[in-house]
């Protein structure tokens, strides 16, 4: 029998627990998958702990890539040894799996299940940030924060090869060269600097179009102070915790502010834009300007170490689960 990680109660790491389990034949619309690989992200986290609450029991892991092995009726564009990947929904940390097809995407030949499992979700949240949250332009300054981390790393690529001015925070001297070898201008170790002064330094006073922050509650007020006027502010995670709760009327007392609190989910619900989002991101792998690098590497019954590592910020770039 096939084996996963599931979590009978919200917790710590020691909550993940290596079972065995049943995967059944794949029903209507759905496909199983052996997987290769699965990628280790902070909505793993938001699941264990409850901040994001999952049915109990369940298996975490949004991210993940392998090949079909058996499929459903009413499914035409898929068939037995395809090469797939995913970006959620949950169940990823697991040998084999069930998932609509509707949610996965074919492979090119030039992509790894490896480069996939550790790109899909982070890859994805990159594009949707870039090209449609808010469209980052050539000859805009933008701020990354967490820029060495898996999305903040393809955030700083991507805005580069657009032709954006890219200012990004990291912890430590090891993570600023790390994320100056991948397109960010202006490493800011936020541990000894204060961000929003450098932010002021380097641009002039002109301060940034948009602030793109997965850190949340450590990051988020003084990020508003680095937005030009009308900036947007996209706050699309809570590494650091939830944003507390705050006046509106800050917005319009620091520049008419706009605001969003973007998901992936609500940006690749329908098919067709989670195939379109899939295909912007394997084109920018296959012509080389994003680099997928896989960082850190954990068996997946090792899955508590990896959550541990994750939580202590001892990770930078993309993190698998190797199966």
């Amino acid at each position: 029998m096939p084996h996963a990680i599931r979590v009978h109660e919200t917790g710590g790491p020691e909550v993940l627990k290596w079972e065995q389990i049943e995967v059944g034949d794949p029903g209507p619309g759905e496909v199983r998958i052996r997987q290769e690989a699965a990628g280790l992200n902070f909505i793993d986290v938001y699941h264990r702990t409850g901040i994001y609450p999952e049915p109990m029991p369940f298996i975490p892991g949004v991210e993940g890539a392998g090949t079909v092995e058996a499929v459903g009726s009413d499914i035409d564009d898929l068939k037995i040894g395809d090469r797939v990947a995913y970006g959620g929904p949950a169940g990823g940390y697991a040998e084999v799996r069930l998932i609509p097809a509707s949610r996965l995407v074919k492979l090119p030949d030039g992509i790894s299940c490896e480069q996939a499992a550790a790109a899909m979700l982070q890859g994805m949240t990159a594009e949707m940030l870039l090209r449609r949250v808010y469209p980052t332009r050539e000859g805009e300054t933008i701020l990354v924060h967490a820029a060495a981390g898996g999305v903040g790393l393809i955030l700083c690529q991507w805005a580069k090869a657009i032709g954006a001015t890219v200012i990004g925070t990291v912890g430590s001297d090891e993570k600023a060269e790390l994320v100056r070898a991948h397109g960010c201008d202006h490493p800011i170790v936020y541990t000894r600097q204060d961000f929003v002064a450098e932010v002021e330094r380097i641009t002039g006073g002109a301060k940034v179009a948009v602030v793109y922050d997965g850190v949340g509650r450590d990051t988020f007020m003084k990020s508003l102070d680095c937005l030009q006027r009308r900036g947007m502010m996209a706050s699309f995670g809570n590494a650091s915790g939830p944003v507390d709760p705050f006046d509106a009327l800050l917005l319009a007392r620091k520049g008419s502010l706009f605001l969003t609190r973007p998901t992936l989910y609500d940006y690749t619900l329908d098919p067709v834009d989670l195939q379109q989002s899939a295909r912007a991101l394997f084109d920018m792998v296959t012509s080389g300007k994003v680099k997928i690098e896989v960082k850190q590497h954990f068996a997946l019954k090792d899955a508590a170490e990896a959550h541990r590592a994750l939580e202590a910020r001892q990770t930078s770039g993309s993190t698998v689960l190797t199966i």
